[in-house]
């Protein structure tokens, strides 16, 4: 399945029909979708998917349930082998109509539905694609934001792809050798497929990154967890934590620490860790929620003019 969040026959549409007709050529049954052409309306925050996941629920369940098009397209976004997102680059980070739909994956998050006795979704394989008028440096967090909203989803990134220097409809046709990395893309994604889960491995260049779980570009110096865990410094997408360490070559390496794995939200293990950090979170408001109500009261007096 192909998820598309730029405007119709732009970059990033090349890219991703190059790679789904790779897939197609190699067997695969293909879709498509535009995320422009659905209403997907933004999470509200309101939590009740946490809650019905924490306290009981049998059910995913979301406020606009049966009010937008996103139960619709999760119905077929849960059932691939492979999904291909193509999401243009919008002031470094993933354009907003994306953002607004991995914010709706919550009440779909896999780890916390098989925690919960729910149910349980398959492991899948996924290719990231972006485009951008600029260099990286101008795309900076793009690749990283995508790759922060495909763990709740186990599914597992093997290649990804950034196309710098296109930012017109068509530019992609100075810069070809970006199709045949899409393609390449595209074989990767059906060879994942037909790997066993647990040989599935990185596709992608080689050395892409400074992480060696997600292949990121972006690192953090790390800070203590609700738990008290900590590492010197953890990767922002996926949670590994470790250090950095000069190698002979006088380059610096991010270097996993023994338990640098122990929240990594990848793995479902590290995830579920989160879903008890939330219901932590939950009880001590119920437990205080007297002392909350009466803090809040003077808030919600308070209003000032509007447009």
């Amino acid at each position: 399945m192909g998820i598309h969040a730029g405007r119709k026959n732009g970059n990033s549409s090349v890219l991703l029909k190059e790679a789904l007709m790779t897939c197609q050529e190699q067997g695969a049954e293909i879709m498509m979708i535009n995320l422009h052409d659905y209403d997907i309306r933004p999470c509200t925050g309101c939590e009740s998917c946490t809650k019905n996941m924490q306290y009981g629920g049998k059910s995913t369940y979301c406020i606009w349930d049966g009010k937008d098009d996103m139960d619709k397209i999760m119905k077929e976004f849960l059932v691939q082998d492979g999904l291909i997102f193509a999401v243009p680059t919008y002031d470094l980070m993933p354009a907003g109509i994306y953002t607004v739909f991995a914010n709706r994956y919550l009440p779909y998050e896999a780890a916390f539905l098989k925690e919960a006795k729910i149910m349980e979704i398959k492991d899948r394989v996924g290719g990231l694609i972006t485009m951008g008028g600029s260099t990286r440096s101008w795309q900076s967090m793009s690749l990283e934001c995508l790759g922060a909203s495909m763990f709740t989803q186990s599914i597992q990134v093997i290649d990804m792809l950034l196309g710098a220097r296109c930012g017109l409809p068509g530019s992609v046709v100075f810069h070809k050798e970006l199709v045949d990395r899409a393609r390449l893309l595209g074989r990767n994604i059906i060879k994942a497929i037909q790997t066993p889960i647990e040989k599935r491995e990185w596709l992608g260049d080689k050395d892409f990154g400074w992480c060696p779980v997600c292949h990121s570009n972006s690192l953090s110096l790390g800070e203590p967890h609700w738990d008290g865990i900590q590492w010197p410094i953890e990767c922002q997408v996926c949670g590994a934590g470790g250090d950095l360490e000069k190698g002979e070559n006088g380059k610096w390496k991010f270097v996993l620490a023994e338990n640098g794995m122990l929240k990594c939200r990848i793995i479902e293990k590290g995830r579920v860790l989160h879903m008890y950090e939330i219901k932590h979170n939950m009880d001590q408001w119920k437990e205080h929620k007297g002392e909350v109500d009466e803090f809040m009261e003077k808030y919600k007096g308070i209003s000032f003019p509007t447009i």
